[in-house]
C-alpha cells in the first residue's frame, strides 16, 4: 500500500521540476567533476615538491633537487589550467543558481571569499618559487616555498567551509519571509559537518597527489627504467600517499559516522535503507527500487547497524522517515550508494597496496637502496595503477556529498528546483556543449603540454651538461648555471655560485 503511494509523489515531483534543472545540474557535475581532477595536485603537489627539495638540500643530493625543480614546472602549468576551470566554476554558481547565491550568499559566501584571497596567494608564491631556482641562495629559495601548502590547505578550508554549510546549514536565523538574518560567520563556518569533511578532503588529495604523481615513475619501472631518478621520484610520493592512506582509512569511517548522526536521509541513500529498522543488513552494491526491494549485490546481514553504533540493535534511520519530495529518489539513492562503494572498495586496495609496500621496506630496510622497493612486477602494475585509482574515488566521494543531499541545495532550507536560474533549457543545453568543447581543448592541450615537458626532460637528460660527463643523467643542479652553458661549471663552481653546500 505505501509503495503505490510512492510512484505518483516522485513522478509528481519529476513533472514539476522546471526544464532548466536538468541541463543546470549536467553542466555543473561535468565542470565539477573536470576541475577535481586538477584539485589532488594543487593541494598536496606543493607539500611533495617541498619533501623532495629538503631531502636534495640536505643530503646534497642533485637527482632530488633536479626532481623538485621539474615538479615545481609542473606544479605551475596544473595551477593556470585549475585557474581556468576553477573560474567557470565560481561564475556557475551565480549564474546557473541565482537563487542559492541570491538568499543565501551573505552566509556561507565567506567561504569563497577565503578561498579567492588563497588563490592569489598561491599564484605569488607559486611565481616566486618558479623564479627562485638558479637565482636564490638555496636555503632563501626553500623558505619563499614553504607558505605554499599553507595556502593550499587555506584554499581547501574556503571551499569545504561552504559545501559543509549547505550539508549542515547554522549560524543564522530566518526572518517571517523566510530570508536569513542575523548571520554568525563562525558558525557558518564551523558546520558539525566541517571538520570530518575538511580532514576527509585533505587527507584524500595527499593520498590522490601522491599515488598519481608516484604512478608516472612506476611507469618508467616497468618500462625498464631503473635509475636512481626513477628510483627516487618513485619513493617520495609513493610513502606520502601509502602513510596517509591508513589515517584516511580511519577517516573514512569517521566521516560515515558523522553523516549518520548529522544527515541520516543521507546516510540512508547511501546504505539504500528504506525502513527505519534495527538489525539493518549491509548491501554491497545492488540496485533500489522505488517500492524498497533491493536487486543485486551482495547482502550481509546485520552489519549496516553494526558499522552504524557498533551493535546490531543500532537503529538505523530509513528514506521513509521523510516525504518523498524531501529524499532522494531510487534512482539518486541508487547512484549515492554505488559512489560509496566504489570509494570504499578502492579505498581498501590502496590499503593493502600501502601495507604491501611498508611490509617490504621494514624486511629490507638494512639493504641496499635499490633493493629495498618490492621487486614483484604485480606491485609496481599496481603502483601504476593507483593514481587514477584514487581519482576515481575521489569522484566518487564528490558523487556520494552531492546526489546524496537531493534534492536539497541548501539541506532543508532551499530545494535545488529552487536555486536553478530562469535561463531556457535550451540555451543551458548549448552551453554545456561548448563548455565540453572547451574543456576537451583545455586538457588536450594540459597533457600535450606535460608530455612535450616529459620529452624535453629527457633529451636534456640525454644529452648535455654534468650528468652526461659523468655518466648519469641526473646530476644536474638546479642551483647556479647549467654545465653545458659554461666550461668552468663544476660541481665546486656550482656550489660557489650558490648551489646546495
Amino acid at each position: 500500500m505505501h509503495s503505490s503511494v510512492q510512484l505518483p509523489a516522485q513522478a509528481l515531483l519529476l513533472a514539476d521540476a522546471p526544464a532548466q534543472l536538468l541541463p543546470a545540474r549536467e553542466l555543473m557535475a561535468f565542470t565539477l567533476a573536470s576541475h577535481i581532477i586538477l584539485v589532488p595536485m594543487g593541494v598536496a603537489l606543493p607539500l611533495i615538491t617541498l619533501i623532495m627539495h629538503y631531502r636534495g638540500l640536505r643530503g646534497n643530493d642533485a637527482v632530488a633537487l633536479l626532481l623538485a625543480r621539474r615538479w615545481s614546472a609542473v606544479m605551475a602549468v596544473q595551477f593556470a589550467v585549475g585557474v581556468v576551470t576553477g573560474t567557470v566554476l565560481s561564475f556557475e554558481f551565480g549564474l546557473l543558481w541565482p537563487g542559492l547565491m541570491g538568499r543565501w550568499g551573505d552566509v556561507f559566501g565567506i567561504g569563497f571569499g577565503v578561498e579567492a584571497w588563497a588563490f592569489f596567494l598561491e599564484a605569488i608564491l607559486i611565481a616566486i618559487y618558479l623564479y627562485g631556482w638558479r637565482r636564490l641562495k638555496p636555503r632563501t629559495h626553500f623558505l619563499l616555498g614553504l607558505p605554499l601548502p599553507v595556502t593550499a590547505l587555506l584554499g581547501a578550508f574556503g571551499i569545504i567551509a561552504a559545501n559543509s554549510w549547505m550539508n549542515t546549514p547554522q549560524g543564522f536565523t530566518l526572518d517571517a519571509e523566510g530570508n536569513p538574518v542575523d548571520v554568525d560567520i563562525w558558525k557558518a563556518i564551523f558546520t558539525p559537518m566541517f571538520g570530518p569533511q575538511y580532514w576527509h578532503f585533505v587527507v584524500a588529495m595527499f593520498v590522490t597527489a601522491g599515488y598519481v604523481v608516484a604512478g608516472v615513475y612506476a611507469v618508467g619501472w616497468l618500462r625498464g627504467r631503473r635509475d636512481r631518478y626513477h628510483r627516487l621520484g618513485f619513493t617520495v610520493p609513493f610513502t606520502v600517499a601509502a602513510v596517509f592512506t591508513p589515517v584516511q582509512f580511519v577517516l573514512g569511517d569517521s566521516i560515515a559516522r558523522s553523516v549518520f548522526h548529522k544527515q541520516p536521509v543521507k546516510f540512508a541513500a547511501m546504505e539504500i535503507v528504506w525502513k527505519t529498522d534495527t538489525h539493518v543488513p549491509e548491501y554491497i552494491f545492488g540496485r533500489l527500487h522505488p517500492d524498497g526491494t533491493v536487486s543485486g549485490g551482495i547482502k550481509i546481514p546485520q552489519l549496516d547497524s553494526m558499522l552504524a553504533g557498533f551493535k546490531p540493535s543500532t537503529k538505523v534511520t530509513g528514506l521513509t522517515s521523510v516525504p518523498a519530495a524531501d529524499r532522494p529518489n531510487a534512482t539518486q539513492a541508487t547512484i549515492a550508494h554505488w559512489a560509496f562503494d566504489i570509494m570504499v572498495v578502492l579505498g581498501s586496495l590502496l590499503l593493502l597496496l600501502a601495507l604491501w609496500y611498508a611490509w617490504v621496506s621494514f624486511r629490507r630496510r638494512k639493504e641496499p637502496e635499490p633493493r629495498r622497493l618490492p621487486q614483484s612486477r604485480w606491485f609496481w602494475r599496481s603502483a601504476a595503477c593507483a593514481g587514477v585509482a584514487s581519482v576515481v574515488a575521489v569522484e566518487c566521494g564528490w558523487i556520494t556529498t552531492e546526489v546524496g543531499r537531493q534534492p536539497w541545495i541548501v539541506y532543508g532550507n532551499m530545494r535545488v528546483a529552487e536555486a536553478v536560474t530562469a535561463t531556457r533549457s535550451t540555451t543551458l543545453w548549448i552551453m554545456f556543449g561548448l563548455v565540453v568543447v572547451v574543456y576537451v581543448f583545455i586538457f588536450g592541450s594540459f597533457l600535450a603540454l606535460l608530455l612535450k615537458m616529459r620529452t624535453r626532460w629527457r633529451l636534456d637528460d640525454a644529452a648535455g651538461g654534468v650528468g652526461h660527463l659523468a655518466g648519469e643523467p641526473e646530476t644536474d643542479l638546479p642551483y647556479g648555471p647549467r654545465h653545458g652553458l659554461q666550461d668552468a661549471a663544476s660541481p665546486e663552481s656550482v656550489t660557489r655560485k650558490g648551489g646546495p653546500s
